[in-house]
């Protein structure tokens, strides 16, 4: 497993250096209790850190190579506004029942957009499927090499603005971004621990690192909307995010809008569903080891 931490670590090292002018390097903020910062990826480019997986690709491939992708949430608009900033021709598919106003923003960037499908999983086959015949990169929100580098870059400017950390704490969805940025930390800061964070109506990572293996499971709804959903049987991600999390704490719809209360009233930080996911995974967890540098990623502030 050395191995695939090391390959995930370097190449988040590469893609930091070429998406550098297409993002925007987040604060670390302190929050108004002892050894707790905050990773504000809510305050990136677009709220979210999905436009750091997107740049990544788009640096990756030819400039002539079209580009495909499925999403109505934080990784279309990344990617389509990744593609505004690079010149890029991209094409997003995303459902015929998309929120009107998601499909604004995401048309305003320029890029193509296809409607088709009843939902999101059918908007991504049919994406797949326009990318196999047209010879067009297929962007997947979480199953590919260049993405989760791209999150990784996370983790490098976490090393570089927080020097020692003893918890990292990070929700997860298709593991994407727990898998790169964990893959950074394991490999400059080994003895960080890195903790995932699971949303209890919708688990398939944390209940698949279980398993050793993909397993599906019931999706119910849930705040943290944005980490919903079940995994690729391909995916990449389950054996790195294995490889990195120490462990991973299983959070309530209750918990989790806890979470967003205080970190609304507290903080005067608004966020999404699936950053209070882990800071409610701190609130279960991490309270409970004072004295230590804790880190809780926001991962974004749409809603």
């Amino acid at each position: 497993m050395t191995e695939i931490i090391t390959a995930s670590a370097a190449r988040s090292v590469q893609t930091r250096r070429r998406i550098r002018p297409h993002i925007y390097e987040t604060p670390l903020l302190p929050a108004r209790s002892d050894s707790l910062l905050f990773k504000a990826e809510n305050f990136q480019l677009t709220g979210s850190f999905k436009i750091r997986g997107a740049a990544s690709v788009m640096s990756a491939v030819t400039s002539d190579q079209p580009l495909v992708t499925a999403s109505s949430g934080n990784h279309g608009i990344g990617a389509a506004r990744a593609a505004q900033s690079m010149g890029r021709s991209l094409t997003v598919v995303l459902p015929e029942n998309v929120v009107p106003e998601k499909l604004a923003r995401i048309r305003s960037y320029g890029v193509q957009v296809v409607l088709h499908g009843a939902e999101t999983g059918l908007a991504e086959q049919h994406a797949q499927r326009l990318a196999l015949a047209t010879g067009a990169r297929y962007i997947s929100p979480y199953n590919d090499a260049d993405v989760i580098a791209g999150q990784g870059t996370i983790g490098l400017e976490l090393l570089d603005q927080a020097g020692q950390i003893d918890n990292v704490f990070i929700a997860m969805g298709g593991g994407g971004l727990i898998s790169g940025i964990g893959a950074v930390i394991k490999a400059f800061s080994p003895g960080t621990r890195i903790i995932g964070a699971a949303a209890e109506a919708s688990q398939a990572l944390a209940l698949s690192m279980r398993a050793g293996r993909v397993v599906d499971c019931d999706h119910l709804d849930t705040l943290a909307d944005a980490v919903a959903g079940g995994i690729d049987e391909d995916t990449l991600t389950l054996p790195l995010a294995q490889a990195v999390t120490d462990e991973v704490v299983t959070c309530t719809e209750a918990e989790i809008l806890h979470a967003l209360r205080l970190l609304a009233q507290d903080e005067n930080l608004l966020v999404e569903g699936a950053a209070a996911l882990a800071m409610a995974a701190f609130l279960k967890l991490g309270a409970a080891k004072p004295g230590q540098t804790n880190v809780v990623l926001l991962c974004g502030g749409n809603f």
